[in-house]
């Protein structure tokens, strides 16, 4: 009855944030976490929805980072939004500059698209590209997007503008936020026996155990992980809502019980408390 991790349409999610809590009330969802990437521009509309339906809404946000090159999620939880949000502008305009630049390689390979114009909070990303490729008639899934242009290291790939992992979890501590390493698992830069360490180090407060891209094997592993180093368990479906030539697992696919939330509300109610303090 828990979901910690859902994207909307500010970030590459298909769904309004109204939208988002509706189909999740209809799923058994009790509490829900909006994590739209680098964008908090959709926590007020869920906020209002998950008023009107009984359902708890937790703020949060998904940062991209880099770490040793490569890709790295950071997932954070109750963040003041107030203060998050001159730095979140600047992480748009990366992204904004980053679809542009992806979107002229695109031009350059023969597939010339046009991306919607996105009101302000909107964070354009590469979904977004493959949507506009499917739309052009240039590819038949999303997949195939990808797998041809868009996938790491791709023909039209550009990587993100570079914001540290380091700095993603200072700038989620200093706003109050319970920083959360997103589906270690997907990390391609080490593995996450050697890479956690590290993000500890940094100020990591948790870990995402649930995640669609995590074998049961590896569930158990991070849930050794997380006690070993004292961190808070979450866990989603990383939802984003239906779309043509996407599969993806439905809200509510873990059925994660509400006794998740509690440790990680008490680590941001001791966060914020010591910065009070």
């Amino acid at each position: 009855m828990l979901e910690l991790h859902c994207h909307s349409q500010y970030s590459d999610g298909t769904l309004t944030p109204t939208q988002l809590i509706e189909r999740a009330v209809g799923a058994g969802v009790k509490a829900l976490a909006l994590t739209d990437h680098d964008t908090m521009s959709g926590c007020a509309e869920a906020a209002e929805a998950a008023r009107r339906y009984n359902l708890t809404l937790v703020p949060g946000v998904e940062l991209s980072t880099v770490h040793r090159g490569r890709s790295l999620h950071i997932l954070g939880f109750y963040p003041d939004g107030d203060r998050l949000q001159g730095p979140l502008q600047a992480r748009q305009e990366g992204r904004r500059r980053r679809a542009e630049a992806m979107i002229e390689k695109l031009h350059q390979l023969g597939c010339p698209i046009v991306l919607p114009n996105f009101p302000p909070g909107v964070a354009p990303s590469r979904p977004h590209l493959a949507q506009a490729l499917l739309n052009g008639g240039y590819v038949q899934s999303w997949e195939e997007a990808f797998n041809r242009f868009l996938r790491d290291g791709g023909p039209a790939y550009v990587n993100y503008s570079q914001f540290s992992a380091e700095e993603g979890i200072t700038l989620l501590r200093s706003c109050g936020a319970v920083p959360v390493w997103a589906h270690p698992y997907l990390f391609a830069g080490g593995s996450v026996d050697d890479i956690l360490p590290e993000l500890v180090e940094l100020g990591l407060m948790g870990l995402e155990v649930y995640h669609p891209h995590h074998r049961r094997s590896q569930q158990n592993h991070l849930h050794q992980l997380s006690q070993s180093y004292h961190l808070v368990v979450t866990g989603g479906t990383d939802y984003h809502g239906p779309a043509p030539g996407r599969t993806a697992k439905e809200l509510n696919s873990f059925a994660l019980p509400l006794t998740l939330l509690e440790p990680l509300q008490r680590a941001a109610e001791q966060l914020q408390s010591y910065q009070g303090g």
